[in-house]
């Protein structure tokens, strides 16, 4: 077995190298390359990795980091400056793209469920993308990447309400106790873990700063302790993390610990996008093109669209109302995880999750595609639009 996860680990890595290479060559997503070298290498493809049921299961922790670095920086003073125009923007677009996603799904005969969480998936944007194609002097110092990264940060309030309900059993609720021990079990789990970070957590990296091997593993403990407590409450190890990234988003030493946490998330993150691609199934491919390059055009379309027009109903200008639509104009890595968590509960079938799995490597590809080829990003084709 150790010697099965080594050579395993050799594949997805080196493959994901020489394929990165050529993603960063041709401009496109380094997620996207991922996928494909799950594809390549999984049941689908060569079988050189024939069973990635463990992959998955180790790569599931690059999701609970995902959640627990993004819960770091959701501090509330990010989105008062920009809350009326934001806020609105966020919550109605959402809605938006739920109704389309919802009636594409239902127009090609899935059920009311799959059609509901088909909906559910296409109100996201990629955090992923929208962050990697914006410059750091946009991000950092412009309106432009203000509205950029709260909206994302709006999104991923909801898609924590998504995966809320999705993993809480609520659809499979046989009674309403149930619903009300999963709703009450959320706030008892936030206060908890306020309380701890306030009277403990916070004291002990205060008198322990500065050993930075002991806040490295404060925080992956806290991280993987609060998941793990999640589930034994009802929630899940996502719901978990993210809870814990939330109570200590305040504290100074967020942004260290956040900056020193990436590295060993994006590990992770390449397993699970690689268990992703491992567990598509090209013999579907043929049952659901026709849906998702559908729901890509529509969605390619009608998310820049309709963000043009809630911005520049907030007194954004026409260009900068463009501008974010398109960097916010494909599905989200948040997409995958709803097709991933629903696939696995049996709230949807095959054709229902490789529909979801399909319409977000199209939009990946041709949404960033858009953005390198008529906006400022560190890796545009021309030199007058290559931005660090």
């Amino acid at each position: 077995m150790e010697n099965d996860l080594l050579f395993s680990f050799f594949l997805i890595f080196t493959s994901a190298a020489v394929l990165a290479t050529v993603a960063l060559y041709t401009r496109q997503p380094l997620i996207v390359a991922y996928i494909a070298i799950g594809v390549i290498l999984g049941p689908s493809g060569t079988s050189l990795i024939s069973d990635p049921t463990l992959i998955a299961s180790v790569a599931k922790i690059g999701i609970i980091f995902l959640l627990f670095l993004l819960g770091l920086d959701m501090q509330p003073r990010k989105l008062i400056n920009l809350l009326r125009e934001a806020l609105l923007v966020g919550i109605v677009s959402s809605l938006a793209f739920f109704s389309i996603g919802f009636c594409i799904g239902h127009l090609f005969a899935f059920s009311l469920v799959e059609s509901i969480i088909i909906g559910a998936a296409m109100m996201f944007s990629s955090t992923i993308i929208g962050i990697k194609l914006l410059p750091t002097t946009v991000l950092h110092h412009k309106h432009t990447g203000e509205l950029v990264v709260s909206l994302l940060l709006i999104q991923d309030l909801v898609a924590i309400i998504v995966l809320l309900v999705l993993t809480g059993g609520l659809f499979n609720a046989e009674s309403s106790s149930k619903i009300v021990y999963v709703l009450l079990a959320l706030p008892a789990l936030i206060l908890g873990a306020w309380l701890f970070v306030k009277f403990v957590l916070l004291k002990l990296l205060a008198k322990f700063d500065a050993f930075h091997e002991y806040i490295f593993l404060i925080a992956i403990g806290w991280c993987l302790g609060l998941a793990e407590i999640a589930t034994l409450v009802g929630l899940s190890h996502e719901i978990g993390a993210f809870v814990a990234g939330v109570t200590i988003a305040t504290s100074p030493i967020a942004l260290y610990i956040a900056n020193h946490l990436k590295p060993l998330r994006d590990f992770f993150l390449v397993l699970f996008f690689f268990s992703l691609g491992a567990g598509f199934n090209l013999e579907l491919l043929s049952h659901v093109i026709i849906p998702a390059s559908v729901m890509a055009i529509v969605i390619l379309g009608a998310k820049p669209a309709v963000f043009r027009l809630l911005l520049f109903r907030v007194s954004q200008t026409t260009e900068k109302s463009w501008e974010i639509g398109f960097r916010l104009g494909q599905i989200s890595e948040f997409s995958l995880l709803i097709a991933f968590i629903a696939g696995a509960q049996n709230l949807i079938g095959d054709n229902a999750s490789h529909l979801i799995q399909a319409t977000a490597i199209i939009t990946f590809l041709l949404s960033s595609y858009i953005v390198v080829f008529n906006y400022p990003t560190p890796i545009a084709v021309s030199d007058k639009l290559r931005r660090d």
